[in-house]
């Protein structure tokens, strides 16, 4: 019999499965996990999966050649854009009100009417960093970063990035900005603060506190 939950693929003692509640979102969203974001006990893509039914995730590093999503980023009724802080990317803040190119010499007209997408990098800032370099078909993309995003709760995987969130939380942040109500994915990060505090509990006493510097109560 396996360790492991069949659905949220963490351990059975870790499931997270009961905690998630399905989500209705507008916007699709796909989730690039490296390989090495797989087996992470403390991974949070699994929650967007399992929350939103349009949400989707494949695992790789360089995405140049995948067929299903290249077949999807030449749908003509589809919008795509990756969250990716860099050069260039503008506010998420202003797709609410802006037409984007989905290629950089494509403009794309009656946006209200496709399908509006949006990619998530689910690695750290290295690893996303050449997911983002070794494929090219995203690098024709254009980019957004996540204006409203503020310190992260992620509170035992700590970053130096002004965006270091959680995939879970880059989400949840993506979808109240360009579909308000925080309250109705308020869900998304509930599920996500239960998982860290259940990680924290299995810790043994005092090392939260040595090596993150915070209250494990």
């Amino acid at each position: 019999m396996s360790r492991y939950c069949g659905q949220c693929k963490k351990a059975k003692k870790a499931c997270i499965c009961h905690w998630v509640q399905v989500i209705d979102a507008k916007t699709e969203l796909w989730i690039l996990q490296h390989p090495s974001e797989i087996n992470r006990a403390i991974g949070t893509a699994r929650i967007l999966t399992l929350s939103l039914p349009n949400a989707h995730l494949w695992v790789g590093e360089d995405f140049s050649e995948h067929d299903e999503i290249n077949a999807l980023l030449s749908d003509k009724n589809r919008e795509v854009w990756i969250v990716y802080p860099g050069d260039g990317s503008i506010p998420i803040s202003q797709l609410v009100t802006s037409s984007l190119p989905m290629h950089s010499d494509t403009v794309k007209e009656g946006s209200s009417n496709k399908i509006r997408t949006l990619i998530l990098l689910d690695g750290t800032w290295k690893k996303a960093f050449k997911m983002w370099q070794l494929s090219s078909n995203l690098q024709q993309l254009p980019t957004v970063n996540l204006d409203n995003a503020d310190n992260g709760n992620y509170r035992i995987r700590k970053s130096a990035k002004d965006q270091g969130v959680s995939t879970v939380e880059a989400g949840y942040l993506a979808l109240i900005a360009l579909e308000k109500h925080p309250e109705k994915f308020q869900p998304l990060l509930n599920t996500f603060n239960k998982m860290i505090d259940f990680q924290i509990q299995q810790m043994p006493e005092g090392v939260y506190q040595k090596n993150y510097g915070g209250s494990s109560n």
